[in-house]
């Protein structure tokens, strides 16, 4: 087949999904695909996966959404192109993981599908919750513990806000945001106290993961989304920076040249600027 033949081909077929799915099978046909595409496997093509969720959320934060569109496309690409890397292995095709997520959505929603109330978000996710358990379950996983089913191949700050979420959910909770911060307040000493013991990194790296875990319960108090948090903290630390570096640049000075007072001067000149700007 030509490369003209292959793109009528794909031309020829109703746009949406079905055209999508055709044009991945060619970029993996050894007779004409793509050298790239065809060298790739799941194991490859995780990353791209992961980091093009991460830019659908940055996309939906900035409140861009022709961007959003676009990005929710090229995750949707990632969705495909496991899906054929299945197909050709023999083992399931796009089709059947559309059906396993249907069948998934009805089956965890028995409050809309079936007769079970739910009057609030809250209860609504305890039922998928209880879904979840049943099909663990049914699978034969013995595991009943409140913390059974969280994957391990989430990002940790993700995979610790799940763990607090579970625990929760069955009373074990701190009573008021007060003794979240009083917690945090006595992981940071134990920090200090491990810093000038300088017994070496494990034992600094345990006590500092602590005062993250605590910090992640304190942002989930207050309904807080932490990635959220932490992006827009990455944010701001950047434009700040940048703004540093360019009244150094206008100055006709090179940033890192100055000592940390002079440093700390710009840094603090251009927070004031900010409030000027926010209240004017």
């Amino acid at each position: 087949m030509t490369k003209a033949e292959a793109l009528q081909r794909v031309l020829a077929l109703p746009s949406g999904v079905p055209r999508l799915l055709a044009i991945m099978a060619q970029l993996r046909n050894p007779d004409g695909g793509c050298p790239w595409d065809l060298e790739q496997s799941f194991a490859t093509i995780a990353p791209c996966t992961i980091e093009e969720a991460y830019e659908v959320a940055d996309a939906i934060a900035r409140g861009d959404h022709d961007d959003l569109r676009e990005e929710l496309g090229d995750l949707l690409l990632q969705v495909v192109f496991h899906s054929r890397l299945a197909e050709e292995a023999g083992r399931f095709d796009f089709a059947a993981v559309v059906e396993a997520i249907t069948d998934k959505l009805i089956r965890r929603h028995p409050h809309v599908f079936e007769d079970r109330e739910a009057s609030d978000a809250d209860g609504a996710l305890a039922q998928w919750e209880a879904r979840k358990r049943e099909e663990r379950e049914a699978k034969g996983n013995a595991d009943s513990s409140a913390l059974a089913g969280i994957t391990r191949g989430l990002p940790e700050w993700q995979r610790a806000n799940k763990l607090q979420k579970r625990a929760a959910s069955v009373g074990f909770e701190w009573a008021d945001v007060g003794a979240v911060i009083a917690k945090l307040h006595e992981e940071l000493e134990e920090v200090r106290v491990e810093w000038i013991k300088g017994l070496g990194t494990e034992a600094l790296e345990e006590e500092i993961g602590d005062v993250l875990f605590v910090a992640l319960n304190l942002a989930r108090h207050g309904k807080v989304d932490a990635g959220a948090a932490l992006r827009r903290a990455n944010q701001k630390f950047e434009r700040r920076f940048r703004a540093m570096e360019a009244i150094s640049t206008g100055r006709g000075l090179a940033f890192a040249e100055l000592d940390l007072g002079e440093q700390e001067g710009l840094w603090n000149a251009v927070k004031q600027a900010e409030r000027e700007q926010d209240q004017s």
